[in-house]
């Protein structure tokens, strides 16, 4: 242990307390034994320090500071550089705010279009995610804090976020969700990790040992500290005794006492709280001194240039018919759109940064040399029908050479704790895209949305220029791409399909049980799409430029391929380089191809230079189940090196050897998993795969029954607690605005009340609850009385002792 001689001056007690937060983003604190409290904070995409009354959902106030483009916007870059830099940048703001550890960057697999919480994430490609989020650990740890990855893992929909169970099987869950994390914990070695709220095949992230020990600490060699994510803690006993250090917000001094107990016990030992209070310490001291040396200063316009770079690098254009852009200086363009006035820059929840400027659209034109027209909001934001707007719209479009027409998804399409709905753009602002188009045909949609689109409506507009989320200074830079100041070269990090039918996993995503079944398997966005044959609307890593690159004399073995890129156009440009593999004559089912390596190349008019790609370890391998380890079928390779998943410019062949493993699947019937087409796998396919029967999913009155299965019950106390959530949610959506603390508690289990209330709440009054619910309706709520009166008097005791000790 790095730190035996602190930990053996503590007794017991002690140890347990400084493994619990002692307030929503700090840890307790011993001043006697020299170990200082730290602050987390969240921070995807910018610091968010609370500045008044804490909260873990972005409802309060925070500390101003630089807000940069969302994950989902940066992963279109293709550049873990660019996310090195906004994560020193980060860093650097942290440090300045006496920030220990920030809270991201987030990476999980989008498997659904339609996760509220798909901008905070990069792709739906694990190779992509993760060599972009260990870019952004590099860079948030180059300033002496930690960042924090999450959420480990197989975190996919905000429904029953806290109590929902991934059902995955154990290739899947390699490939496609841990692959990400592996890539980040080898490459970049955070300091912390955060685990999910979910449970994976029936244990909780927090406290599964086959994630966390068996994995994350064995496979990986991880040796940092495990932070829960919050009110994330189910058994904190054996989140300790599996790998869990830190367990946040502040449960209060029930989690100790919990602890205590289970020492005394034998449910877990001495040893298993000193291995985690000694990942805690290591975790303290490394970051607590770099917030300490730190200036308290950083240059927040330095920032903000950087935030206008890392937008612009990212934008994505999909459409750009007749070249119409870029617009030359002095072009006539009439504006329309609220989200020009008003942007839509980042996601709602707990990665909401209290920006310190942000940029708008209107003002950034003024310097433009463009010539505007005028401005239009167009439509209503929450998408209410107003002729008004929409008429005043169309004769301002008229008096222009092109339309600049803002489109987009608002603040409460996308958001932590919320999935959306479908993937549409709402129907006003379809209606007046077609009546502005009418009116002028050169019309250019801008698009502002942390996710992918249905775009049925494309055939009405001749551009369409992607800028997702793109933070404070996106309008700035969606301006410098438009006008060719920055010629754009971003691509796609996820697939756009055509419609949310055509998704590989829309009959098993955010459905009504708490058992969420992954049965589409290793097929996940273009891995499904193009083993499928789909038709998609932009494909995987789909993006256009103002120039065009030639690709040439491909060189490829099994450890590495060399190629020539040429910009063959008339002005500077980067091109994406792309590499996927394929197996076509497979025996161990696959998909078609996969990304494996990537680079992207800065090339003035008319440069060519030689692109390099390794190839690494996880380049050829899959997971054994049968072998229970990472296994290479040995034989001929197909490499792919393109400009998308899509658009394959140069093949070769390579030899790979093998390892000779026996074919996990040999004598199974699994012929959706063969073809790809996974949309409807039967029951008895999909038990074969997993190797077990499908869990039960039925409602069950113990300490992680929702709030909102309450009705589900036999108390009427509980009955009116449900209606009242039920109706308050109910009037939220029909307002168009979906109350997020609402949404929070109908979607928290009972345990999460002794999780989320500085220890007010013992888990003691949540069981005298739970018999509540069963129907004892006297026994239960004596039992929350006398808890309660219990719970008071520990704690004052608990926290006597430990300031006096």
């Amino acid at each position: 242990m790095k730190n035996a001689e602190i930990i053996q001056q503590l007794n017991l007690e002690q140890k347990c307390a400084l493994l619990s937060g002692e307030t929503v983003f700090t840890t307790r604190g011993y001043k006697k034994a020299g170990i200082p409290s730290i602050t987390l904070s969240d921070g995807p995409n910018g610091v968010r320090k609370q500045a008044g009354a804490a909260d873990h959902l972005g409802l309060n106030p925070s500390v101003p500071a630089t807000c940069f483009p969302t994950a989902a916007t940066v992963a279109c870059s293709w550049d873990p550089a660019l996310g090195e830099e906004i994560g020193h940048a980060m860093g650097e703001e942290a440090a300045a705010q006496e920030v220990s550890v920030l809270l991201g960057p987030g990476l999980n697999t989008k498997r659904s279009p339609l996760c509220g919480r798909n901008f905070e994430y990069f792709s739906e490609d694990p190779y992509l995610s993760g060599k972009m989020a260990a870019g952004y650990v590099r860079g948030i740890q180059s300033e002496g804090i930690s960042a924090c990855p999450k959420h480990f893992a197989v975190n996919s929909q905000e429904l029953r976020r806290m109590a929902s169970d991934s059902v995955v099987d154990e290739r899947s869950l390699r490939e496609l969700y841990l692959t990400g994390f592996e890539i980040v914990v080898k490459e970049a070695h955070p300091k912390t990790i955060m685990s999910s709220y979910n449970l994976i095949n029936g244990t909780y992230a927090n406290e599964n040992a086959h994630l966390l020990q068996d994995i994350l600490r064995k496979d990986w060699g991880f040796d940092g500290a495990v932070v829960t994510d919050w009110g994330g803690s189910n058994d904190h006993a054996l989140g300790v005794k599996n790998g869990s250090t830190l367990e946040m917000p502040a449960p209060g001094g029930d989690a100790v006492r919990e602890l205590l107990k289970a020492v005394e016990t034998g449910k877990i030992t001495e040893a298993d709280v000193d291995a985690r209070l000694d990942e805690l310490l290591t975790l303290v001291f490394d970051t607590h001194a770099a917030v300490e040396n730190h200036s308290r200063e950083f240059d927040a316009d330095a920032h903000h240039a950087l935030a206008r770079r890392a937008a612009a690098e990212s934008t994505v254009l999909l459409k750009n018919e007749e070249g119409l852009l870029p617009l030359a200086a002095g072009a006539r363009v009439a504006v329309i759109g609220d989200f020009a006035e008003t942007p839509r820059y980042q996601g709602a929840g707990s990665s909401a940064v209290n920006s310190i400027k942000v940029d708008t659209f209107l003002e950034c034109l003024k310097e433009s040399g463009l010539n505007s027209v005028g401005f239009a909001a167009g439509f209503d934001r929450q998408g209410k029908p107003d002729d008004a707007k929409k008429a005043e719209a169309v004769a301002l479009a008229k008096k222009a050479d092109t339309v600049l027409l803002c489109l987009g998804l608002d603040e409460i399409k996308e958001s932590e704790g919320l999935d959306r709905a479908d993937m549409k753009l709402a129907d006003n602002q379809i209606e007046l895209l077609q009546a502005v188009q009418q009116a002028n045909p050169n019309t250019v949609v801008v698009l502002s949305a942390g996710a992918s689109l249905e775009t049925p409506w494309l055939t009405h507009c001749k551009a369409l220029v992607y800028g997702a989320l793109g933070g404070q200074a996106g309008a700035g830079a969606m301006v410098d791409v438009l006008t060719g100041k920055v010629n754009p070269s971003g691509k796609l990090a996820e697939t756009w399909a055509n419609a949310y039918e055509h998704t590989p996993a829309k009959d098993n995503f955010a459905g009504k049980g708490r058992t969420v079944q992954y049965r589409e398997g290793l097929y996940v966005g273009y891995r499904y799409y193009q083993t499928a044959g789909v038709p998609v609307a932009f494909p995987f890593g789909y993006g256009l430029s103002y120039t065009n690159f030639a690709y040439s004399d491909l060189k490829a073995d099994a450890h590495s391929v060399t190629l020539t890129v040429k910009n063959t156009g008339n002005r500077a440009g980067a091109e994406i380089v792309q590499l996927y593999i394929a197996k076509p004559d497979a025996k161990v089912f696959r998909p078609a191809q996969e990304l494996k390596a990537f680079a992207k190349v800065q090339l003035a008019a008319g440069e060519s230079k030689t692109v390099t790609l390794t190839l690494d370890d996880k380049a050829f391998r899959y997971w054994n189940t049968k072998t229970d380890s990472w296994e290479v079928e040995g034989g001929s390779y197909e490499i792919r090196v393109g400009a998308s998943s899509a658009d394959i410019r140069l093949t070769a062949v390579v030899e790979v050897a093998g390892t000779e493993a026996p074919n996990p699947y040999a004598g199974k019937s699994l012929p959706h998993y063969e073809s790809g087409k996974v949309q409807s796998v039967p029951d008895a396919e999909w038990e074969t795969l997993m190797g077990c029967l499908i869990p039960e999913d039925k409602v069950r009155i113990d300490r992680n029954m929702t709030l909102g299965e309450l009705n589900h019950s036999r108390s009427p106390i509980c009955w009116l607690v449900w209606l009242v959530l039920h109706t308050l949610l109910t009037a939220s959506y029909k307002r168009g605005k979906p109350d997020l603390n609402v949404m929070f508690q109908y979607n928290m289990p009972l345990r999460a009340l002794a999780k989320m209330t500085n220890g007010a709440i013992s888990m003691g009054m949540v069981d005298g609850i739970v018999m509540e619910a069963k129907g004892f309706w006297i026994i239960g709520l004596c039992r929350v009385i006398v808890e309660a009166v219990k719970n008071v008097i520990l704690n004052v005791q608990l926290e006597g002792r430990l300031r006096n000790s």
